[in-house]
């Protein structure tokens, strides 16, 4: 056994265990999932009042007395935020509930004004419906989807004082409720079972494809960094030939696609050595740490009649008509996985490298840039190599660098007309970076247009080849790669604005 527990003993006693090796997790253990992710919507404003919901703004200045649940506040459902509701169930497969109400789910939080929280229970906008997602090996594995309700998301707690920036060892607390009644989507999976080995990939590839497929919804911005795309993994491991669920946890908010992976694998580890070594998992909430990969003890976790719900009197039921979701489902867009499939065979690109620009984030500038103008070569060219090495310098998405796919299309028209260098066009790219305007006006103040002056370039020559004359003897004789030292001089001299094709047919011109 590679790890040992001691048996819970009473409700307050925890668990101190070692990992257990994964392959030793597998041949006792069956893990089962079920995956909770809460999706911001992008609207204009919050689910029930007229307050802004731009993101970063100062603290308590998005606020009303609905969404701090003063009294005599009546809420008002945000019609948009229904119809992005219901795009994303439709979009997921489900079936479009036409009757539904809101619920009160109540609980104790400071994050939370009315100490009530208004959601969907057991009426949800979706139902029943699935998510096929591609693995690393091209295999197909569907997830199916229980529910996907709209409820408000909570306010923000900032825990000041501590060295781990919780609640514990904190001196205090701010709270912020700029964020308090911002439209929010749940999407609840089933339980996902008989993954194996893959569960922690499995987890991962659903995550990646729903915020893939959000994003091409457009209604939300799915910025897991930001909080407006949250995971929740509930992982709990039965043993192998049992049929009932063991025990799970619930790791909360996880907020990239690898930490979904890192945590579910972490967490099966964790629970199998509890389990193996006599003890007990604690149906508890847990928190990741992304700094290495494990979780901590968060609160018990609580079961839906501890939320005590019971329907929200202040709002209407929500009755979309079917006429309007029949509009609503022939706005769906082309989905991720069908677009990026066309596009593989359109630009004639391997799986790999289709994989490549995928976890590079450079697909969709990729192709912006194309219908900009510039051939898909040059395009994945510019987006995979130089600007990604660009946006981990900055450390920065790929997509916050300061220049736009037709900028890059720009850069990629000078070099094709013969007016850059591919040296010179990285220097433009550097200026477009550094705010130094459009691409043609980076050229033009650093001077970077390529030479066309032929007797510029022809006297630069003459002077490399008076200067290395042994070279030159070398080039008479038949030896036309020792012609690379004289055209780097020149390239040098000219600052790298002549064409080096050029430079190289006059440097063998002249020694013929």
């Amino acid at each position: 056994m590679a790890g040992r527990a001691s048996k819970i003993v009473g409700m307050t006693a925890s668990v101190s265990a070692d990992l257990l090796a994964y392959d030793d997790v597998l041949a006792k253990f069956e893990p089962v999932m079920g995956m909770e992710v809460h999706v911001e919507l992008h609207t204009a404003t919050k689910m029930f009042c007229p307050c802004p919901t731009e993101f970063g703004a100062q603290p308590n200045t998005q606020v009303c007395p609905v969404c701090l649940g003063l009294p005599g506040a009546l809420p008002v459902v945000n019609r948009q935020a229904v119809e992005s509701a219901i795009r994303i169930g439709l979009a997921l497969n489900c079936s479009i509930t036409p009757w539904g109400r809101f619920a009160r789910k109540n609980y104790f939080y400071p994050d939370q004004p009315k100490n009530y929280q208004i959601s969907q229970y057991d009426e949800p906008i979706a139902t029943d419906g699935h998510l096929d997602v591609v693995l690393d090996d091209g295999t197909t594995w569907r997830v199916e989807i229980e529910r996907a309700h709209m409820e408000e998301d909570t306010g923000k707690s900032l825990h000041v004082g501590g060295a781990t920036g919780r609640i514990h060892g904190a001196s205090h607390s701010l709270l912020d409720y700029n964020r308090a009644g911002v439209p929010l989507v749940e999407i609840v999976t089933k339980p996902i079972v008989g993954a194996g080995e893959r569960a922690p990939e499995v987890a991962r590839a659903y995550v990646t494809a729903l915020r893939d497929l959000l994003k091409a919804l457009d209604v939300s911005d799915v910025r897991m960094d930001q909080g407006s795309m949250r995971c929740d993994a509930n992982i709990s491991l039965m043993p192998i030939g049992a049929k009932e669920f063991g025990t799970r946890t619930e790791t909360k908010n996880v907020n990239s696609l690898k930490s979904v992976e890192v945590a579910v694998r972490y967490e099966m580890r964790r629970q199998a050595a509890v389990l193996v070594g006599g003890g007990e998992v604690i149906q508890e909430t847990r928190h990741f740490q992304e700094a290495d990969g494990t979780t901590s003890p968060g609160r018990r976790k609580e079961t839906a009649e501890d939320y005590r719900y019971f329907p929200e009197p202040d709002l209407e039921p929500v009755a979309p008509d079917a006429a309007w979701v029949e509009e609503l489902r022939a706005t769906l867009p082309e989905l991720p996985w069908l677009r990026r499939a066309r596009i593989q065979a359109e630009w004639g690109v391997s799986d790999e490298e289709m994989r490549d620009l995928v976890n590079a984030g450079a697909l969709d500038l990729v192709i912006a840039t194309t219908e900009a103008g510039a051939p898909a070569s040059e395009a994945r060219s510019w987006w995979v190599a130089y600007l990604s090495q660009q946006a981990n310098t900055r450390e920065v998405a790929l997509t916050d660098l300061p220049i736009t796919p037709a900028q890059v299309a720009t850069v990629i028209g000078l070099v094709a007309d013969g007016k850059l260098t591919n040296k010179l066009a990285r220097q433009v790219v550097d200026g477009v970076l550094a705010g130094e305007g459009e691409p043609e006006q980076v050229v033009a103040a650093r001077g970077l247009e390529v030479v066309r002056d032929d007797s510029l370039i022809k006297s630069e020559v003459d002077k490399a080849l008076a200067a290395n004359p042994d070279i030159a003897d070398k080039i008479r004789s038949g030896k036309v790669a020792a012609a690379g030292k004289i055209v780097g001089d020149v390239m040098k001299a000219t600052r790298g604005q002549a064409d080096p094709a050029l430079v190289k047919e006059m440097v063998i011109a002249a020694c013929s």
